[in-house]
């Protein structure tokens, strides 16, 4: 998994519409240095003195850029990735929800083939605050610098999480969103691989949700590989019926795969320390660290 250090060039692609405007400022103003835009056919304007390139290959050939957040539509999702791609862009953080399924797939196979890490699609992106490096759309004050690990198929709980170990003295090295679709293009064992090697990194806290086998294949994953590093979870979803989608296009239970239960049993059986509610986890990660 490839991320960026503090002071690293990134490109916003499609940074002349409201969203890609409104938080490209957003996260200047954390520290990110938002070196330039892309928009076709509107090369040689700026946003916030932020100079406009018509394509990603001229927008990396100024700034020496390897790094890319997509706020593009959907419709226009792929084309845009398959540029930054082919351009040579290494870390491409995609916000864009809507994704139709066969895009991401090949937006995948693609990013492989090229050695790059994708972040998304439909995520808030990645917080580094012990760099000072923002790519996405999260409430940076919810963000504190330590060394924990949140990687999270929710936003919104991500935040919430990252604000209760916060308010408790526990920051973190990164926090990353790897999306609430069906098919995402960052797992959870890409994320638990890559804080395990990490000297920065103390633990993991996995943020899980209803639907998909995500977090059973990680289960296994553990298993196979061990626990190098304490890592807490919580499965959001427990109370959710059987075969209605909550909020993501992931969240669906088909029967008896995909529950709360089956995760929360598989992950437990697996040494990860399982809270009850995102209050709970504090309470875990403080007495782990003090064991």
């Amino acid at each position: 998994m490839i991320t960026l250090d503090e002071g690293e060039p990134v490109i916003v692609q499609n940074i002349t519409g409201r969203y890609g405007t409104s938080h490209s400022r957003l996260m200047a103003d954390y520290g990110t240095r938002i070196a330039a835009g892309v928009t076709p056919g509107r090369g040689g304007e700026t946003v916030d003195g932020v100079p406009v390139y018509d394509s990603v290959a001229e927008a990396m050939d100024e700034t020496g850029a390897i790094a890319s957040v997509l706020f593009v539509p959907a419709p226009s999702l792929y084309s845009a990735a398959e540029e930054a791609l082919m351009a040579g862009i290494k870390l491409l953080v995609v916000i864009t929800e809507h994704v139709p399924v066969r895009d991401t797939l090949e937006m995948i196979s693609l990013a492989k083939v090229e050695g790059a890490t994708v972040v998304g699609p439909n995520c808030p992106g990645m917080i580094m605050p012990s760099r000072k490096v923002k790519l996405g759309i999260m409430p940076a004050a919810c963000f504190k610098r330590g060394s924990l690990a949140i990687f999270s198929r929710s936003g919104t709980l991500m935040y919430e999480v990252a604000n209760e170990l916060s308010l408790r003295g526990l920051g973190q090295h990164i926090a990353l969103g790897i999306g609430g679709d069906p098919v995402t293009s960052t797992t959870f064992e890409e994320c638990l691989d890559w804080a395990a090697e990490q000297d920065d990194v103390r633990g993991a806290v996995l943020v899980g949700e209803i639907g998909g086998d995500s977090e059973e294949r990680l289960a296994r994953h553990i298993l196979a590989t061990g626990l190098k590093k304490p890592v807490f979870a919580y499965i959001a979803g427990r109370s959710a019926p059987k075969e209605r989608r909550m909020g993501h296009a992931g969240a669906i239970i088909y029967g008896d795969r995909g529950t709360a239960a089956s995760k929360f049993a598989a992950l437990k059986e697996a040494g990860v320390q399982m809270a009850q509610s995102p209050i709970e986890l504090p309470t875990l990660v403080e007495e782990s660290f003090r064991a």
